[in-house]
């Protein structure tokens, strides 16, 4: 190939720093800058409308800003340089929705439709972005956080880390005279993989493993009354404290050891795993789900509460996508939740009447980042010969022994008293009928607020079949008043994501706040709200908002790769959210939904403003269906 000329070396190397031209092959991207054209476009001046038909060509900025609008009202999407429009009318071979304006004098490089069809053919990275813009953005982002949280991680991991700061729980141990029997209940009972052989003064004597199950116990079928000294393995190898991890994987290595014991003047310390060396996941969900099950006292479950954040802290590192991310935490703090009810049940005699505790708001929906306070109720079937009231007075203590222990596991109080203590939220089956037809008949905005917050219910524990009747008959009246849904997507369009005209984006202008956006307000609660009136409208009975795009979406006609990118937005903006309050809660600061964009790194920005602008899609399409 001939080397290109110092013109077209110096468009690669420039297009080389913008996504998606950072992946592309090097013979590609010359190819593509010979078949370039720069132009030029006057502030003010109109780059491209709907009404000059076919789009002909692909825009890339080399320098300046262009704004899309889809009236003179106002511009809903802004681009910067390296910034590529328009792809979806290119895609399709039609016209142009949006009109394209300079914002600032403009310069661009230009490419033939026909040119830019194909290098779709040449190029796997350019097709993949044309196709999948915004999620092509996101996996080279995801990759950008996964490795600056693994290095991270493996910083506080490292191998040359003392074994004082793995070998973390109490080591499980019995004595020589113990039958096998009692052995493997204590195994069972605590949720580990070995048990260790100790005599009086806690020298270890041998260790057994559950996978000397099968050779030594089952296969032989040896008697459950065998004491363990028959059993173990003698002689165990041990580390002091001070040894370095690297020793404990070299032994494990040379002996085939999955477990090191660490012992100090000869008294058993600790254990350490292979998965302890090995896996980023040091604090694991079964390890976490286990331990929660095991507590016996409230005490027992806020460190665990921490673990769940640590848990979130290193999936990210290995690059969990934030939607299983957010289940996950949401289905463990389900566990603490319900753990909290049945102890405190225990501690109060247990209840002698059942009922239905309920999730409301981003826990409803499986959407729980690291932040996140209490909302929840209680709903209830009164016995014959017992009032609503009645039951009520019976359950309100109870209630609040239970939030107040969910607050002593790290889940504040709610501000707005959104909780199951408060008697406007502890109500029976009819009552809570009653309660959503009138914020449904009124619609006023205090009962759409409400509305966003409670119809987001999830049953967690007790009568769950309560929860599924509520639900059936919300659907049906939700979808039996047109009046109300349009009030919904009202209420939703007042809050527009933040993006900006002169700036990228709209931020906070004074106060402690300054030069910062709110990522729940107006990050993800856009695409909240359009979900729950799509979910509304269509019968979906999902609470969760991915769940509800995707249920809802074939009944709207919208198509899949679009509604898949509103999701990916969702989701990038649940990640920054997840990021932020991790890096505030490890610099021992109040955890928020704040960031400072001009924090982020460019690829960051770029994708958050493509976020926000699915965001305005979302909200087109609401406005759309219900002529708002």
């Amino acid at each position: 190939m001939t080397a290109p000329n110092s013109l077209i070396q110096a468009t690669v190397d420039h297009l080389r720093r913008f996504v998606p031209f950072d992946a592309m092959a090097g013979e590609h991207l010359i190819w593509l800058a010979e078949r370039l054209r720069l132009g030029y476009y006057a502030k003010g001046e109109v780059m491209l409308a709907p009404e000059q038909g076919l789009v002909r060509r692909l825009f890339i900025i080399k320098q300046g800003v262009v704004q899309g609008d889809q009236s003179e009202a106002a511009a809903w999407l802004e681009l910067g340089e390296g910034e590529c429009f328009p792809l979806g009318a290119l895609l399709s071979k039609r016209a142009a929705i949006s009109r394209f304006r300079a914002h600032t004098d403009v310069f661009t490089y230009e490419l033939d439709a026909d040119h830019f069809h194909e290098l779709r053919s040449l190029s796997a990275p350019f097709q993949d972005f044309c196709t999948r813009r915004i999620a092509s953005l996101l996996e080279k982002s995801q990759r950008s956080i996964q490795a600056s949280y693994a290095t991270a991680t493996s910083e506080q991991q490292s191998l040359e880390s003392p074994l004082s700061e793995i070998a973390r729980a109490r080591p499980v141990t019995c004595a020589p005279d113990t039958p096998l029997r009692a052995a493997l209940e204590t195994i069972q009972a605590s949720g580990v993989g070995s048990i260790v052989v100790v005599d009086g003064a806690d020298q270890p004597l041998g260790i057994f493993t559950v996978r000397d199950l099968i050779g030594r116990v089952i296969l032989p079928g040896v008697d459950l009354a065998t004491p363990m000294r028959e059993l173990m393995t003698p002689d165990p190898v041990t580390l002091s404290p001070s040894a370095h991890a690297f020793e404990a994987a070299l032994l494990m290595a040379r002996r085939g050891f999955r477990h090191v014991l660490v012992a100090e003047h000869g008294r058993l310390v600790g254990v350490v795993s292979e998965k302890d060396l090995f896996s980023l996941q040091r604090v694991g969900v079964t390890r976490i789900s286990a331990a929660i099950r095991r507590a016996e006292t409230i005490a027992e479950l806020p460190p665990v509460a921490e673990d769940i954040r640590q848990l979130g802290h290193n999936m990210m590192a290995q690059g969990v996508a934030a939607e299983q991310l957010t289940q996950i935490l949401s289905t463990l703090n389900d566990l603490i939740t319900q753990r909290v009810i049945e102890l405190e049940c225990a501690a109060a005699g247990s209840p002698r009447h059942s009922f239905c505790w309920l999730a409301f708001g981003s826990e409803g929906r499986y959407e729980q980042t690291l932040a996140t306070d209490q909302d929840n109720g209680i709903l209830f079937v009164p016995p014959a010969g017992k009032s609503a009231d009645e039951l009520r007075a019976m359950l309100l203590p109870l209630a609040e022994r239970i939030n107040r222990a969910l607050d002593a596991c790290g889940f504040p109080l709610c501000k707005g008293e959104i909780m199951a203590m408060n008697p406007r939220w502890c109500l029976s089956l009819d009552e809570w009928r009653a309660q959503f037809s009138r914020w449904i008949d009124a619609g006023d905005p205090e009962s759409l607020l409400n509305a966003s917050i409670f119809f987001d219910f999830r049953a967690l524990h007790g009568e769950t079949n309560l929860a599924e009747q509520l639900r059936a008959w919300l659907m049906q009246r939700a979808q039996a008043t047109p009046r109300f849904l349009h009030q919904m997507a009202a209420n939703a369009l007042r809050n527009r994501p933040p993006l900006g005209l002169v700036r990228d984006f709209v931020v906070a202008s004074e106060g402690e706040h300054a030069n910062t956006l709110d990522l729940k307000l107006n990050g993800t609660t856009p695409f909240v709200d359009a979900a729950r009136v799509f979910s509304l409208a269509t019968g979906a009975h999902a609470t969760n908002t991915a769940a509800r795009l995707r249920l809802a979406a074939p009944k709207l006609h919208i198509p899949q790769a679009e509604v898949e990118a509103w999701i990916s937005a969702f989701y990038f903006i649940q990640m920054l959210r997840l990021r932020g309050q991790h890096e505030e809660n490890q610099a021992g600061r109040e955890m928020d939904n704040r960031i400072d964009p001009d924090q982020l790194n460019d690829l960051d920005r770029r994708i958050l403003k493509e976020s926000f602008r699915q965001a305005r899609k979302v909200q087109s399409r609401l406005a759309m269906d219900y002529k708002v």
